[in-house]
């Protein structure tokens, strides 16, 4: 994946930016370490309400993604049991919203609309700066 990273400086910390495509993914690995780690992004991932966002988001921007596979998730969301990885997320439904990045710029990257929600369930104050 040859990506474009920059940096953004919100609230005084620095999160990476990384131009897939045409378009900003921000680094939720980054946004994590400006809340002191408090929010674990499999703990949002599992939250019904972030996979129904998740999946409009796909829905509307990617013609390949797999609505099968995205169903049984989403029947799944919110049993004590749930668990999903960024990695599977996209291994299952081809999502293209998401992405698990190696290497120096890595971590797990989002489109800054996914990026935007993510902001939102960490801490209100976040996502408006």
């Amino acid at each position: 994946m040859g990506t474009k990273t920059s940096t953004i400086t919100v609230h005084g910390v620095n999160i990476s930016v990384a131009v897939i495509g045409e378009e900003d993914y921000i680094s939720l690995t980054d946004m994590i370490r400006a809340n002191d780690g408090d929010f674990f992004i499999t703990d949002w991932l599992r939250n019904k309400n972030t996979l129904e966002y998740i999946g409009a988001w796909e829905a509307m921007y990617n013609p390949n993604f797999n609505y099968g596979e995205f169903a049984i998730i989403k029947n799944r969301a919110g049993l004590n049991s749930f668990k999903i990885s960024v990695k599977e997320w996209v291994d299952k439904t081809n999502a293209i919203g998401l992405q698990a990045k190696t290497g120096r710029y890595g971590g797990t990257y989002a489109h800054k609309d996914i990026a935007f929600n993510f902001g939102m369930w960490i801490s209100p104050i976040f996502q408006l700066y």
